[in-house]
C-alpha cells in the first residue's frame, strides 16, 4: 500500500462511525419496510408513519454511506466524479422522499383528507431515486490514480 493510499488514524473512526449509521439505517428502513418483521405490524396498509421511517432510515443509510465513502478519499482532492455522486445521493434521496410523501404533500392518488396509501406509483419512484443514490454511491467510490 502506497503512503498516499493509506488511512489517517481518524479515518477509521469516521469510517466506523459512518458503518454504524449505515447499518442502523438500515435496521430503520427496514422497520419502516416491514414492521412485521419485528412484530410491530398494526395495520394493512403502508401509511403515514411506515413511509416516515423508512425514509428516515434511507436518510440513515445515505448519511452513513456518503461518511464512509468521504473518509476513503483520505484527505485527498476530490474529483469531478465524486461531486457529481454527492449530488446525485442528495438527488436520489430528494426523488424518493417526494415519491413516498406523494399523498402527503397533496399530488398523490390519496390527497388529504384522505388516508395516505403507498402505491404502486409512490414505490417506483422511490426504487427510483434508490437507484439515483446507488450511482451516487458508486461515483464516490476513490480510483487509485497511477
Amino acid at each position: 500500500m502506497s503512503p498516499s493510499m493509506r488511512v489517517k488514524p481518524n479515518g477509521y473512526i469516521k469510517i466506523r462511525i459512518g458503518l454504524v449509521v449505515l447499518i442502523l439505517g438500515f435496521l430503520v428502513f427496514l422497520l419502516g419496510l416491514d414492521p412485521e418483521m419485528f412484530n410491530l405490524d398494526r395495520s394493512p396498509v403502508t401509511g403515514f408513519v411506515q413511509i416516515a421511517v423508512f425514509l428516515v432510515g434511507l436518510a440513515m443509510i445515505c448519511l452513513g454511506g456518503y461518511v464512509c465513502l468521504n473518509s476513503l478519499w483520505n484527505g485527498r482532492e476530490k474529483n469531478i466524479a465524486a461531486d457529481i455522486g454527492f449530488r446525485l445521493v442528495s438527488t436520489g434521496y430528494v426523488i424518493a422522499v417526494i415519491s413516498g410523501m406523494a399523498d402527503v404533500f397533496g399530488f398523490g392518488t390519496h390527497p388529504f383528507p384522505k388516508v395516505p396509501h403507498f402505491g404502486p406509483l409512490q414505490a417506483m419512484g422511490v426504487m427510483v431515486g434508490e437507484i439515483v443514490i446507488s450511482l451516487g454511491f458508486l461515483l464516490l467510490i476513490p480510483i487509485k490514480d497511477d
